[in-house]
């Protein structure tokens, strides 16, 4: 028996001497079943193995913002740099992590499930062969094209700024290619149920980041080159760790991907009919993940003909919202996907039902409270972790503006992230694709009403809104199709968790208010902030356990 499967879930049907020894599934690689309260404790296990690594992703994430912040502040330069980041990771989100793994994953996990580990391994080698080709033409499209994708992105930025942009585009461009092909690496290795090294790679861009801080932009300086653009060099870098770290993880598998660029390999990988099913499905959920990218690349494009340092001010609020979003809808979202797939594969619905119904209270009980904490405690959390250095007063004003108006949806940022799963397992890429156009129409009127008054705060909270409309049209799609039938308890449910973040929400609110946040000394400030941060949590799980709520049961569900 291959050792890397647990034996302890076979699918009778689908046994067959090629593929008999493949199709074992359940408690110990994190798919739940009927059969137990192991099995479905496995899944929460798998999911806060992904979220404690996303975490530490984001904690050290927080970490090199706060020592750029502290180091750059807030500039024009700064603006350069956030644009050329953007730009490979649009592509990245898109191709990569966006498109390309909504389309991957499910094909992969029914491969699995039907044509056994020799025939997803074949899938593997050509997904990766043709992925790979493409990742190196974009990439040299990219590096020459630098000026015309800043320019669209971006025209606002003055002229050294947008220079500079250019500079650091070239040098961050190629992080698209090595991101991608992690990207592959971590939908095999999720379908295999190793969530551990695709939610620990993040960390290494944070490390290669903060030691270009540390220990380039000296160096630059004494050189007379621009300081900001060390932080290009560790990008890059940090791409290059990533896809090393997922090598070993893949040989002990033995699904490493051969690649082959002759030309007879590549032709039957592109006549594979697996293969073209990826492409195929790849089509309409390359325009959803676009939707949102472009939604982003146009909020982008007016916050550069705003104030200098809006750019810089909402992608600090970014960081801090991806906090909620990444520690519960990514994790769940990741977790998820395969085994939706693996349901759809076994024709189960009503396993495939509960699993939606579980993440979605996953997301009420979790995302409620946090989009109630930045409503009425964004200063704090953002007077604490960025008021240092070049970072000013003005500074905390505008990045709390931005990341109140994130709290508004919250919620519908992190239900996208389980509710989409539910649609792209069973290889529907076109009904959340055809809803994001239209919310990207909606968010680009209110950008036309709302940004004139709020100016940059107005993004974020069109972004919300957006988000709002996405994740109820999701959900009302899931129910109409028979797909989800939420499961008994929910008006209780729902019920228990906005009690408990009202009492959550008014002690926060108080110490908001009490506390002079901006001016208090820096270690004070930080002191206080766990204390309410740990005071929250305790009166919000404590008022759930008094209201009846039993938390144990919930997750074994």
């Amino acid at each position: 028996m291959n050792p890397s499967f647990p034996p302890d879930c076979l699918i009778p049907s689908q046994l067959t001497p090629r593929n008999d020894l493949n199709i074992r599934c359940g408690a110990t690689s994190g798919l739940p079943d009927s059969r137990g309260e192991a099995s479905s404790m496995s899944l929460f296990k798998s999911a806060s193995t992904v979220s404690l690594l996303t975490l530490a992703s984001r904690v050290t994430g927080l970490a090199r913002d706060v020592l750029m912040a502290s180091v750059f502040g807030v500039s024009a330069m700064t603006d350069a740099f956030w644009v050329a980041f953007r730009l490979p990771n649009l592509f990245r989100r898109v191709l990569g992590e966006g498109a390309f793994s909504q389309a991957f994953v499910p094909v992969l996990a029914a491969t699995r499930a039907t044509e056994g580990d020799v025939g997803a391994k074949l899938l593997i080698d050509r997904v990766a062969s043709l992925l790979a080709l493409v990742l190196l033409l974009l990439s040299v499209l990219g590096v020459m094209a630098a000026p015309v994708l800043v320019w669209g992105m971006a025209s606002g930025l003055p002229a050294e700024g947008a220079a500079a942009a250019v500079h650091m585009t070239r040098w961050m461009f190629p992080y698209i290619a090595f991101m991608s092909l992690v990207a592959l690496a971590g939908g095999v290795l999720n379908t295999w149920g190793r969530f551990v090294v695709p939610a620990a790679s993040p960390v290494l861009l944070n490390l290669a980041w903060i030691a270009a801080l540390i220990g380039l932009v000296p160096v630059f300086s004494r050189f007379g080159i621009e300081p900001i653009y060390a932080l290009s060099a560790g990008v890059l870098l940090g791409g290059v760790l990533q896809l090393a770290l997922q090598i070993p993880s893949l040989r002990r598998l033995g699904l490493l991907p051969r690649v082959r660029w002759t030309g007879q390999a590549l032709r039957e990988a592109w006549r594979d009919p697996q293969t073209r099913k990826v492409a195929r499905l790849m089509l309409p959920a390359l325009l959803g993940v676009s939707v949102a990218q472009i939604s982003l690349l146009i909020n982008t494009q007016i916050a550069s003909h705003l104030a200098p340092g809006s750019v810089s001010w909402i992608s600090s609020a970014d960081r801090l919202m991806e906090f909620p979003t990444a520690l519960l809808g990514v994790a769940l979202g990741v977790v998820l996907m395969p085994q939706l797939s693996a349901a759809r594969a076994r024709d189960d619905a009503s396993h495939y039902s509960a699993l939606l119904d579980w993440g979605l209270r996953l997301v009420v009980l979790f995302a409620v409270p946090c989009a109630a904490a930045l409503l009425v405690f964004s200063e704090p959390l953002v007077a604490v972790l960025f008021h240092y250095g070049a970072f000013g007063a003005r500074d905390v004003q505008m990045v709390t503006a931005a990341l109140l108006f994130y709290g508004v949806g919250l919620l519908g940022i992190v239900a996208v992230k389980v509710l989409a799963p539910g649609f792209y397992a069973r290889h529907d890429m076109r009904t959340p694709a055809m809803i994001a156009v239209v919310v990207l129409v909606f968010t680009q009127v209110l950008n036309v009403i709302l940004v004139p008054w709020l100016q940059h705060a107005a993004l974020t909270l069109t972004i919300s809104l957006g988000a709002l409309l996405n994740a109820l049209w999701l959900l009302i799609g899931l129910i109409r199709r028979g797909s989800y039938k939420p499961l008994a308890g929910w008006a209780v449910f729902a019920a228990q968790v906005l009690g408990s973040t009202a009492l959550m929400a008014a002690f926060l609110l108080l110490g908001a208010e009490r506390v002079n946040w901006v001016t208090t000394n820096g270690l004070v400030r930080a002191g206080l902030l766990t204390a309410f941060v740990m005071g929250a949590g305790l009166i919000y799980f404590g008022a759930l356990r008094v209201s009846g709520l039993k938390l144990r049961q919930l997750l074994r569900r």
